[in-house]
This record gives C-alpha cells, sequence and structure tokens, in this order.
C-alpha cells in the first residue's frame, strides 16, 4: 500500500495562536504610539510658542508694547501649522490675564488644548515674556 502525500498547510490552531500573539502586541504597541504622538504635537506647540515669543521680541522694539489679544498672531505675522492648530487654540494676553497692554510690557503665550483632542491630557502650555515655562499648571516643559 502507498502512502498519499501529506499536504503542508496552516492548521486552525496554528491561525488562532498567531492572531492571539498580534492583538496582545496591538495592544501593547498602540498606546505607545498614541503618547509618541502626543509627544510630537507638544514638541510642535512649543516650538511655535518659542517663535510666537521671538516675533514678539522684534515686536517691541517698533511698537514699543506686545501684541496682545485677538489680532496678536496677524500682527505679529504668524499663521498657526496644522499640526498645532488642530489640537491647541493659541492667545497672547498681558501677564495679568487680559489683552491691554501694560506698564511695563509683558505678555503670556497660551496654548490650550482643544477639548476632545488627544492633547488634553497634557494640559495647558503657557511661555512668559521673561522665558518662563509651563505645562498643564507645572513649571517647565
Amino acid at each position: 500500500m502507498r502512502e498519499l502525500p501529506r499536504q503542508a498547510g496552516v492548521t486552525l490552531v496554528e491561525l488562532l495562536i498567531v492572531m492571539v500573539i498580534v492583538a496582545v502586541l496591538a495592544t501593547i504597541a498602540y498606546p505607545s504610539y498614541q503618547n509618541h504622538v502626543r509627544k510630537a504635537n507638544r514638541a510642535a506647540a512649543q516650538s511655535l510658542l518659542m517663535h510666537i515669543a521671538n516675533r514678539e521680541a522684534q515686536y517691541i522694539l517698533d511698537a514699543r508694547n506686545y501684541a496682545m489679544g485677538p489680532g496678536a498672531l496677524a500682527a505679529l505675522n504668524v499663521t498657526l501649522p496644522n499640526d498645532v492648530a488642530r489640537y491647541y487654540t493659541v492667545s497672547i494676553e498681558n501677564s495679568s490675564g487680559g489683552t491691554a497692554p501694560e506698564t511695563p510690557p509683558s505678555f503670556t503665550i497660551r496654548a490650550t488644548p482643544i477639548s476632545g483632542s488627544s492633547q488634553v491630557k497634557d494640559g495647558e502650555l503657557s511661555l512668559t515674556h521673561d522665558g518662563l515655562k509651563a505645562r498643564g499648571g507645572n513649571p517647565g516643559w
């Protein structure tokens, strides 16, 4: 009696084992990926805040005061990049929280996470005229 050739293939058990391994790896990797994306968005916002602060330093030499309020970004000729505008609202106010010029001049630039975005966990980013940085109410970035 001749033996039939054995057919090669993947059994259902082997397929299920591979699917379980892939699922476990995905559940471990996805939160790490989300954290990396959040950090990249935060870095883009921090870079923008530094750019705006540099523009404010140039602006005060001509105008004798910092640009404040809703038209401040336009006065500084700054447009929000898409990677920041999707996640943050950027505002410039004086250090006491208003939009009127102060004596001596001061400013605080705030990047507030848009409600429902992944950046809400980070909290608000801020940068003042004297270089103080804060994230979520804690000093430093």
